[in-house]
């Protein structure tokens, strides 16, 4: 009975020997085999050339990834610098446009400006000739003023001479016959009482009931300076002649004659004293007596 147990505990030792090294020879199998101790030493140095390896040939991956990131991260800061600098360039670019949009303006108007100004030249060129024109206009006008007035004084001094002349000339005549015909005086007073009507409104007759005026017309501008209500004078202060029955007396040059018959309710001398005056209505001559400015005589006018 021991000896069985003997070799039964024999065989089990056997028995686990046997498997024991099978075991272990699958773990060398299965695990790489140990290198020698050297080898075993250059292992570290070759892992650090390895991981040398490594880092090198995972340092482009790198290099490129930090060269991406910075291109991506200049691009960023590019875009970002672009956006700031967007309202900066595009406020420059509003200025600009508007400096040239007001270059523009300024050239469009300095031709407005250049016609405004030759249109003001021209116009106040046009001004000037008008005030040239209308002061030698006035300076003319007053010169004509002038001259007509000088012209008016001339003539009116050389009629008042020629006036004061005849005047003269009639005094002296007057005066003259007087003192020859102190002896037909009378002859002549008998003529004038001769022509006294007795009934003047019935005997007298105006120029249109003779038919019209056919005697010696005055020119009229001596009529006008010589004649009329404002040119009075006595008949006896002029020369007084008789001729076919009919009182005649001269005026400034002319003879005028009596056709009418003077008023019998006129004074007896009233040639010698009355004031009278001639002027002419529409149908011819005629003797006005400022005593009776009503009545009127006929008379006729003669040059000789």
């Amino acid at each position: 009975m021991k000896l069985l147990g003997v070799v039964s505990t024999t065989g089990l030792f056997l028995l686990l020997g046997s498997i024991a090294p099978a075991s272990e020879l699958q773990e060398q199998q299965e695990q790489p085999a140990k290198p020698p101790k050297h080898e075993q030493q250059a292992k570290p140095e070759k892992q650090q050339e390895q991981a040398k390896g490594r880092q090198e040939q995972h340092q482009p991956k790198d290099e490129s990834a930090k060269q991406e990131e910075q291109q991506q991260l200049r691009k960023r800061q590019d875009e970002q610098r672009q956006q700031n600098d967007r309202p900066a360039k595009q406020e420059q670019q509003a200025k600009g446009q508007q400096e040239q949009e007001q270059k523009q303006r300024q050239q469009q108007d300095k031709p407005s400006r250049r016609e405004q100004e030759q249109a003001k030249g021209q116009q106040d060129q046009q001004r000037q000739q008008r005030d040239n024109g209308s002061r030698q206009e006035q300076q003319r006008q007053v010169k004509e003023q002038q001259d007509r007035k000088r012209q008016q004084q001339d003539e009116f001094a050389r009629q008042e001479q020629q006036r004061t002349q005849q005047q003269d000339r009639s005094q002296e005549v007057s005066l003259s016959a007087r003192q020859r015909q102190d002896g037909q005086e009378n002859e002549q007073r008998g003529t004038w009482q001769e022509r006294r009507a007795h009934s003047w409104q019935s005997e007298h007759r105006d120029w249109q009931q003779r038919g019209g005026y056919i005697g010696y017309r005055i020119p009229d501008d001596r009529f006008r300076g010589h004649f009329g209500r404002d040119h009075e004078f006595r008949i006896y202060s002029r020369p007084v002649l008789v001729v076919g029955g009919y009182p005649r007396f001269q005026y400034d040059g002319f003879w005028f004659s009596l056709i009418d018959p003077w008023p019998e309710y006129w004074s007896d001398d009233w040639y010698d004293n009355d004031d009278v005056y001639v002027d002419y209505s529409e149908d011819g001559y005629y003797l006005y007596n400022r005593r009776h400015p009503a009545d009127r005589i006929a008379i006729s006018v003669y040059v000789n």
